[in-house]
């Protein structure tokens, strides 16, 4: 055995904006390590000089790609810092929101594992139905990826004239259009070939490396916060948690496809059941925030996501702490790599759907 350390990142087209240590003998990988620090912003620190209104748009950086969800758990965090009830129309139009946002996560993520399984073709499919639901978004809030939608007390703007017949005729066509990925996609020989088998994260190892999310669904555990501790108007929606028992690179991305199909039933129900009312209780621009401590949980795109926040007083966090799913999934991408060919590193690498961004933070 010859073994040969090879730097794959950070400027490979796969690798992101981070890079992998390789080990190989031949074209065999025998060992991985991570990279990461290339986007490092310093977000935590970051967040505790501004203000809490401030911190809005500053932890939507954490994870552009699902900006919905990651706001999510921060504005429930200051709520219960401050002792704010959220109107019920509220709770359904962030539900709203953050299923939207789940769809446009995980179509660009499997985007990206179909151009590395050589799927040209789906990377086009994926990147434009998302049109669909950015335009939505932009129709509600006003912007098309990052929104700072979400405010401690409620949301910014009501649903606007013609949001729901514009949404519901959307949610038709792309119920037609996930029956089409089945067949070119999930069907596909090739697809299969380069994915069943690949990257076999089993259950009892899943849960050992602090798996979450769609990665962690996939080994078999059905486990979701929305369903376990449910939060904004989840527990108002009947809704599954899809599971795969194969835990391969295949079963990620089915996943993923089965919530996309969740997404379009949760996103229906909550339209169809909005409450009248308010859309947000007053609070102060720069808030005084009690002393104390304060933890949320939400489901995001690729996970369980908190937000641990200490206030001393004033109108700025002591300390804000961000667990991020794309970390917590970090580990089971050198655990996975190991005695592979390297031509299946892509593979395993983008149908764990990490993000540098959310590694980094």
């Amino acid at each position: 055995m010859s073994i040969m350390r090879v730097r794959w990142g950070p400027q490979h087209p796969v690798s992101g904006q981070w890079a992998f240590w390789l080990d190989v003998d031949g074209d065999i990988v025998v060992n991985m390590e991570p990279d990461i620090g290339y986007t490092h912003r310093g977000i935590e620190k970051i967040a505790e000089n501004r203000t809490y209104i401030q911190n809005i748009p500053v932890v939507e950086r954490t994870s552009v790609f699902d900006a919905g969800n990651i706001v999510f758990g921060y504005v429930e965090a200051v709520e219960e810092l401050m002792g704010i009830e959220v109107p019920e129309r509220a709770k359904f139009i962030r539900t709203i929101v953050g299923e939207m946002s789940r769809i446009s996560s995980h179509l660009y993520g499997l985007c990206l594992l179909a151009i590395a399984t050589g799927f040209e073709t789906m990377l086009m499919w994926f990147v434009n139905d998302r049109e669909l639901f950015l335009d939505l978004l932009e129709m509600l809030t006003g912007a098309r990826i990052t929104y700072s939608f979400f405010i401690p007390g409620g949301v910014q703007r009501d649903l606007p004239q013609g949001f729901y017949d514009e949404t519901m005729r959307r949610l038709d066509y792309f119920e037609q259009r996930l029956k089409d990925y089945w067949k070119m996609f999930y069907l596909n020989r090739t697809f299969i070939t380069r994915t069943q088998g690949v990257g076999v994260l089993k259950r009892e190892d899943a849960i050992r490396l602090g798996v979450v999310g769609p990665n962690l669904r996939a080994s078999g555990v059905e486990a979701d916060v929305r369903k376990d501790e449910p939060y904004a108007a989840y527990d108002q929606v009947d809704f599954i948690v899809p599971t795969e028992k194969d835990g391969d690179a295949y079963a990620r991305g089915a996943v993923r496809f089965h919530e996309m199909e969740q997404s379009i039933s949760i996103i229906r129900q909550a339209l169809k059941r909005m409450p009248d009312g308010k859309i947000r209780v007053k609070v102060p621009v720069a808030p005084s925030v009690p002393k104390g401590e304060a933890y949320s949980r939400v489901e995001s795109a690729r996970g369980e996501l908190g937000y641990y926040i200490i206030s001393e007083g004033g109108n700025k966090p002591y300390r804000v702490k961000i667990s991020a799913p794309s970390f917590r999934n970090l580990p089971a991408m050198p655990f996975l790599a190991k005695n592979v060919p390297m031509a299946d590193i892509p593979t395993i690498y983008l149908s764990l759907d990490l993000i540098p961004l959310d590694v980094d933070r």
